[in-house]
């Protein structure tokens, strides 16, 4: 049974940052939140991404607190937090060595950190382990209600350069990651993919594709009856644009989808002073790496044909 893309006012999305108060960090990325939306995790990076560090906000009475640094961030790169559903263990990807005592970082692999509850403190990282950390770099790790995991891996044997991974827990353990299938990877890019929570949908980004919009844009596919996933599609403009779109985060409860754009809308214009120049150049849409949500249901994008 196929799925058939059903019509959405596409000019009623309204595409606004996440968070204002960011606008002074130079570039951020990749959303994760708690189930009542009021703790938030993402990626502070430099310009090149080759510094990378993980921060929490709290939000109270309607307020974002100040972001801060979680407490097993080092002189490694930590990024692509993303929270399991009992919302004790913090997944994530570092190039830390996995020896402690070692000192070289390696490739990137998949971590995670636990807390005993939402106040309490942060264990040092866990290697996930090598069922699913390789000698190859692991990505993106998002994870379904019943802790299966989906991830990024480069990887000689997949598809293409850049492939979307799947392993089921077992109860005790991971089985050995399964490469999903052609309708979802090709021979080009496909990478950060968000498991909807009873797995009944994908959204994920594919790289300069012949129906893309421009750079990377975000693709949605839905499993069918049979369990398999269906041809993905675009999901269209203004959430994708010319520009890079990627670490796609969907808010079930609140029907909020949060992404990461280095969508740029800046034009030349006339300033007064410096101060408004600064103003103008750090707000919205610059060019750099920002987080950016879209209220839309995107359960109701896609329709079964009957």
């Amino acid at each position: 049974m196929a799925f058939s893309l059903q019509v959405v006012a596409q000019d009623s999305l309204v595409i606004e940052t996440f968070h204002d108060g960011l606008d002074d960090f130079v570039s951020i990325r990749d959303l994760a939140l708690s189930k009542d939306a009021n703790e938030a995790f993402f990626t502070i990076q430099d310009v090149s991404g080759s510094l990378s560090q993980i921060v929490r906000m709290c939000k109270k009475n309607g307020q974002w607190s100040s972001p801060e640094l979680l407490s097993f961030n080092d002189g490694h790169s930590y990024l692509e937090p993303f929270l399991s559903v009992d919302e004790k263990k913090l997944f994530f990807v570092s190039n830390r060595p996995r020896d402690t005592h070692a000192v070289e970082e390696k490739n990137f692999d998949i971590w995670y950190v636990t807390r005993s509850s939402k106040k309490g403190p942060w264990s040092e990282p866990i290697n996930l382990g090598p069922a699913i950390n390789t000698s190859l770099d692991e990505f993106y790790p998002a994870l379904s209600n019943n802790n299966n995991l989906y991830f990024t891996l480069d990887a000689p044997k997949g598809m293409g350069k850049d492939d979307i991974y799947f392993a089921k827990w077992n109860g005790k353990g991971y089985d050995a990651p399964q490469l999903l299938n052609k309708n979802i990877n090709s021979g080009g890019y496909e990478f950060n993919a968000f498991i909807a929570h009873d797995e009944s949908f994908l959204i994920y980004t594919k790289y300069n594709t012949e129906d893309g919009l421009g750079s990377g844009d975000l693709y949605i596919s839905r499993k069918n009856a049979s369990g398999h996933w269906e041809p993905a599609h675009n999901v269209g403009a203004p959430i994708n644009s010319k520009y890079m779109e990627y670490c796609p985060y969907y808010d079930e409860v609140n029907k909020t989808l949060y992404f990461t754009s280095k969508r740029n809308s800046l034009v030349m214009k006339d300033f007064k002073n410096i101060e408004e120049l600064k103003q103008y150049l750090n707000h919205g849409e610059n060019g750099i790496s920002k987080i950016y949500k879209v209220k839309i249901d995107l359960e109701k994008m896609y329709l079964r044909n009957k």
